[in-house]
């Protein structure tokens, strides 16, 4: 890999700038032209400098700062960031923003340039991700500065949070004002984190959200390293991975259902952990198909791979299938409406590159004229979509695009290669032979230095 990305820089520095266009293979021996530039869009339109020296992201076509979203847009560009230490302070005021938010409120999900709240929907992965942005900065750049007093009062409110909503009847005070279609009964002694809405920023339906405590798992063992190397704090770290543990043991114990007519095992979306499950998937990040993408398991464990079979096919309710797409929708948008975030992860956490190149297909035919990627779009007619400029969808996209046309390996968002002991993380097929990787890097290096010299 590392050959791959010294000839990529010298090839960068003497490509002339109207050569940086990157050729998409697509089904159907297709292919399509994509200017590397627009996979930077996000990252030179979304992210904005504030006087406090932190950085404010908004999700694109809307205004506001959403804890997930603004981490998750950030991800894909901290591979750059060894190559081009302008980039850093950047991210790390994305860092440390998101830790101002936590210690805002940790319940609200979204907030406003000037930290009032924008929306205070309980989302257990909210505060999950700006804890896996700083650990896989902080993995890919060694950078100190992130350390900041801020973020190590946001990692304790984070703990402190989790710990109080894992024991939610005794210690909770989190009431979201309005009726929703939640069923209220469930088992205060599962060890996994009450929840209120999905990734989705919909009410669950029941308070257990598997995704969500996945990668709650995930990000409290990164939190438990970063206590230690940051701050030396032992009496964090021992609290953040005694959670992770716990919670781990819930999803085992709770999370999963024994079905033959499914394959086995397979994770259920949410459950009470009194007998009732919601057995679906929702495109939103982080859902079921998502888990290898977490480094939460393997593409191969076995529990994995049924589920991941059974959301996408027809006996998920929200997988849809028309004439120009088929994948995952959501609650969040109407029937028959699908997700490309969804698509994306379903290409991420792939092993087949056909199953690749068949997403990617899909989403260079579905886009917008520019070259951006919608909320959601009508599976019978892409010309119908929700929401022109997804920032998040953006930034996925690029993560995609930089592993199978760029021979790329991101860092892995777990500590360890992914939760489940003895599983090695899978990586993202590649769709061109080595030299044409070798060419796509190189643009796309030479893309964003001349974005950063503008």
């Amino acid at each position: 890999m590392r050959h791959l990305l010294i000839g990529a820089l010298i090839l960068a520095t003497i490509l002339p700038a109207d050569a940086q266009t990157l050729i998409v293979p697509l089904t159907g021996r297709r292919h399509r032209a994509i200017e590397s530039a627009t996979l930077f869009h996000t990252l030179f339109h979304d992210f904005f400098r504030e006087n406090d020296g932190t950085t404010y992201v908004q999700t694109g076509d809307i205004p506001a700062m959403w804890l997930r979203d603004s981490a998750a847009q950030t991800i894909p560009y901290v591979r750059f960031e060894p190559y081009f230490p302008a980039l850093r302070s950047r991210t790390a005021g994305v860092i440390e923003r998101d830790a101002r938010n936590i210690l805002t409120d940790p319940y609200a999900n979204a907030f406003q340039a000037s930290y009032h709240i924008w929306e205070r929907k309980w989302e257990v992965d909210s505060p999950a991700w700006p804890m896996v942005l700083a650990w896989v900065y902080w993995r890919t750049t060694g950078d100190r500065s992130i350390f900041t007093n801020a973020l190590h009062r946001a990692m304790r409110q984070v703990v402190t949070t989790y710990a109080c909503e894992e024991r939610h009847a005794r210690c909770s005070r989190y009431v979201y004002p309005y009726h929703v279609p939640t069923a209220n009964a469930y088992n205060p002694d599962t060890g996994m984190i009450w929840g209120a809405f999905r990734p989705s920023d919909d009410p669950v339906r029941y308070r257990f959200n598997i995704p969500q405590n996945a990668i709650a798992v995930v990000a409290l063992q990164d939190l438990s390293q970063l206590a230690l190397v940051g701050y030396g704090d032992r009496a964090l770290a021992s609290a953040a991975n005694a959670l992770a543990r716990r919670v781990q043991t819930g999803i085992d114990l709770y999370g999963r259902i024994y079905d033959p007519k499914y394959g086995g095992w397979i994770y259920v979306y949410e459950t009470d952990g009194l007998g009732n499950d919601a057995l679906m998937d929702d495109a939103n990040l982080p859902d079921l198909v998502s888990l290898p993408y977490l480094g939460w398991c393997s593409a191969f464990d076995p529990a994995y791979v049924n589920t991941r079979n059974f959301s996408l096919s027809s006996a998920d309710p929200y997988f849809y299938r028309g004439r120009y797409a088929q994948g995952l929708g959501s609650d969040h948008t109407p029937v028959d409406n699908v997700w490309p975030l969804g698509i994306i992860a379903r290409a991420l956490t792939s092993t087949s590159s056909v199953e690749v190149a068949t997403a990617i297909t899909t989403l260079a035919e579905t886009d917008s004229h520019d070259g951006l990627i919608h909320e959601s779009f009508y599976d019978n007619g892409y010309w119908r979509f929700t929401r022109s400029d997804f920032g998040w969808g953006n930034a996925l996209y690029a993560e995609l695009l930089f592993r199978a046309l760029a021979g790329d390996v991101a860092i892995p968002f777990a500590e360890s290669e992914t939760i489940e002991p003895f599983e090695v993380r899978t990586q993202t097929p590649q769709l061109v032979v080595s030299i044409v990787q070798i060419e796509n890097a190189s643009m796309l290096f030479a893309s964003l230095r001349r974005l950063l010299n503008q």
